[in-house]
């Protein structure tokens, strides 16, 4: 179903044929790219004529003779299916799990036991909120779905970018999608969050709070797909030969680090290309760059479950990595691309049931609720219980054999008499040696809706990742609360949120409220558990702590103009190159321009349609009249001022000053971020410096929040 790096190079070189068709009139058509192959109907009877339905006469009715034309637009009337409530916007692509270090001792999974297995595998990364045509970011969690196709079934850990969630049980979410989704009487807001719906809803809700400040932090706007952690969340468990259970939470940790964008950018990028994280996968694959993530494990019996301090069941919690490292396992690469975005982007049903055995489930309240929505969620989207007849759903590294039978659009039956089981004709077996087997966990108690009082602690881990983030990232969690917040009309909703974080942070709360222009802060929430404040914080939970070492797998922006400087655009490009990132051409005209030594090199964008939000730092190399040209634009004055608006590290040559000083940016505003290029020997440290991704301190001085936050301003009087 995959296809490899390279072979659409290999296609698009190909001779191209053509080939001639009457069309309407007796009039010829040039074909481009004939396979030579004859189209046909979809019972493969030859078509004569794809241009011109049947009729009586030139100008008559059309005849429903014509079945050709009827299966067509049958056809076309019912190619869609459902989108996903939810994760509708997704990208899913091939790769190859690995493992390093095997796990016998705990579980007898082979996919976890067998060192150097190959594993084949199928990754989907979606948005949660937004509708299938939204764009790519929105403030919002990211699914982060791996199917991994083993040698005993499939094996699906359906995780997210982030390791909690809003909710600890199930039966509440369809009241928090339906609060995210967009407003029943109006269609709109779409892929947000920022409106009264979802606050209102949050802000009754206090077991949410740990998760809003992940959704508020830099974690909900990633740079890409590929810069991003994965978590599957709930405690499961690993289950050994003897029976014996281990509680385990899986963690995909990607190699080239973890990146973000700021919101300002975000927005931009999604006005650009609203296809951004896509694009961005796709094109790493083509240029023979997949993404790699390790697979980690945190595991813990139940002693530590006993003694921790939070429920382990609890979904709405994390075990630091301090407390309980993560081990690394294995790792996998994801390198082939879908040949068709339909048949497995779209029809790919992951669930959290499917587990092989070794590997079974804790009592999560949100994992049960999950266990049973996926697979009949998958019914409902797909039309038929035989969903795992679909070629991206079936098995590969194992048969299937059972005697369930017929239903709608079934691909395979039992063959022969016996469709039943037990029987004294033969077929498959159950195998007490090779099955399944649950964990003999030991239950009892009265039954009762009710939720457990270790549960009741919304507060304290919520503080913890706040303290856990730089200075700059606190910041941004604080930005992304007033502006979310001031969207919502209702005073009442600002009012509840504020007394939820002053059970969190004092500092956050003030400045948020006075962000939001209240007057005084309202009295603390209620709180079922004292919150917390002796969590140490953790660096495993900062973005900016756990980012590169180096510029590499990134992209550079290098703005040309005719006559620029030819030996500094061929040293950034060799040197960008060596460095395994990645880099495009921008300038005043597509085509590209005329440099210096009389060369020209091509261009990959117009400057109007190349913004600097779309790289992750900018050169700019231009002539004299090139930055002549440029200071009468716009779009290029724009490039220029993002792009230090955003933190990004920018060189430039001595020609460019005069468009940098247009774009706003003064002498005295210039910073160790703005590297000066006098020749190609500047380019390699120029590089090495890119690798740190954004210089934050210069946001302290391009925004206003920051100034305030600084000095102390905006804050209402305490009661």
């Amino acid at each position: 179903m995959a296809r490899k790096i390279g072979e659409d190079k290999g296609a698009k070189s190909a001779a191209r044929e053509f080939e001639t068709r009457a069309g309407a009139g007796g009039e010829l058509h040039q074909i481009a790219g004939s396979s030579g192959d004859v189209l046909t109907t979809q019972q493969g009877v030859p078509i004569a004529d794809d241009q011109n339905s049947l009729r009586v006469g030139e100008r008559g009715p059309t005849l429903l003779e014509d079945f050709h034309f009827r299966e067509k637009i049958f056809h076309f009337d019912h190619e869609r299916i459902p989108e996903r409530v939810v994760h509708a916007r997704g990208f899913g692509v091939h790769g190859t799990f690995t493992l390093h270090e095997s796990l016998k001792e705990f579980t007898t999974a082979k996919v976890l036991t067998e060192v150097g297995e190959h594993t084949p595998m199928f990754v989907r990364f979606s948005t949660v909120a937004g509708s299938k045509g939204s764009f790519d970011l929105a403030r919002d969690v990211r699914g982060f779905a791996a199917k991994f196709y083993t040698k005993e079934g499939n094996w699906d850990i359906v995780g997210n970018n982030i390791p909690v969630f809003f909710i600890q049980d199930a039966i509440k979410f369809p009241d928090l999608v339906h609060a995210a989704k967009p407003i029943p009487d109006r269609g709109f807001p779409q892929a947000q969050t920022a409106h009264d719906n979802f606050w209102d809803f949050i802000s009754l809700t206090p077991e949410s709070m740990h998760m809003i400040m992940w959704v508020m932090s830099d974690r909900a706007i990633p740079r890409s797909f590929r810069f991003m952690e994965g978590f599957g969340v709930h405690s499961f468990r690993l289950i050994n030969a003897e029976g014996k259970g281990t509680f385990v939470k899986f963690h995909f940790k990607p190699k080239q680090g973890l990146q973000s964008v700021m919101w300002n950018e975000a927005v931009k990028i999604n006005g650009a290309d609203p296809d951004f994280h896509r694009r961005d996968l796709w094109d790493a694959i083509d240029l023979g760059s997949p993404p790699e993530w390790d697979l980690g494990v945190q595991m813990f019996d139940e002693d530590f479950a006993d003694t921790f301090e939070f429920d382990v069941l609890d979904p709405t919690k994390i075990i630091p990595e301090e407390q309980v490292p993560v081990r690394i396992i294995g790792s996998f690469v994801l390198d082939a691309r879908v040949e068709n975005f339909f048949a497995e982007t779209e029809q790919v049903a992951f669930c959290t049931q499917n587990v092989v055995p070794g590997i079974g489930f804790s009592n999560d309240p949100l994992l049960q609720g999950r266990n049973f929505s996926y697979l009949d969620t998958q019914l409902k989207r797909l039309g038929s219980p035989n969903f795992t007849h679909i070629p991206i759903n079936a098995p590969r590294g194992c048969p299937v054999h059972n005697f369930q039978q017929d239903g709608h659009m079934a691909m395979t039956n039992p063959k022969g008499r016996v469709n039943y089981e037990p029987n004294s004709w033969g077929g498959p077996r159950e195998s007490p040696e090779r099955g399944y087997r649950h964990f003999a966990a030991g239950e009892a108690g009265p039954k009762l809706q009710i939720r457990s009082p270790s549960f009741n602690d919304h507060y304290s881990q919520a503080r913890q990742f706040f303290i856990s983030q730089t200075p700059i990232e606190q910041k941004h969690i604080g930005d992304a609360l007033v502006f979310e917040l001031s969207k919502c009309e209702r005073i009442d909703i600002r009012q509840r949120m504020v007394a939820h974080l002053r059970n969190i942070d004092e500092g956050l709360a003030t400045v948020v409220a006075g962000g939001l222009g209240l007057p005084k802060l309202p009295d603390p929430a209620p709180a079922a558990a004292t919150p917390r404040t002796d969590l140490p914080p953790s660096d495993a939970l900062s973005i900016i702590r756990n980012g590169p070492d180096s510029f590499t797998g990134r992209k550079l922006g290098i703005l040309v103009s005719d006559g620029a400087s030819a030996a500094l655009v061929k040293a950034l490009v060799t040197e960008v190159k060596q460095l395994g990132a990645v880099y495009e051409i921008i300038a005043p005209k597509v085509a590209g321009a005329a440099l210096d030594d009389g060369t020209t090199v091509e261009g990959k964008q117009k400057i109007d349609g190349g913004p600097s939000v779309l790289y992750d730092a900018v050169a700019i190399v231009l002539s004299p009249d090139g930055a002549a040209q440029l200071m009468q634009d716009k779009a290029a004055k724009d490039f220029v001022n993002d792009a230090y608006a955003h933190c990004k590290f920018i060189a430039y040559v001595d020609d460019a000053l005069p468009l940098i000083d247009r774009a706003g940016i003064s002498e005295a505003d210039m910073d160790e971020g703005l590297v000066r290029l006098e020749g190609p020997d500047d380019v390699a440290p120029f590089l090495a410096l890119c690798g740190q991704l954004r210089l934050w301190d210069r946001e302290l001085k391009v925004d206003l929040d920051a100034v305030g936050f600084l000095a102390g301003k905006n804050k209402p009087d305490k009661k």
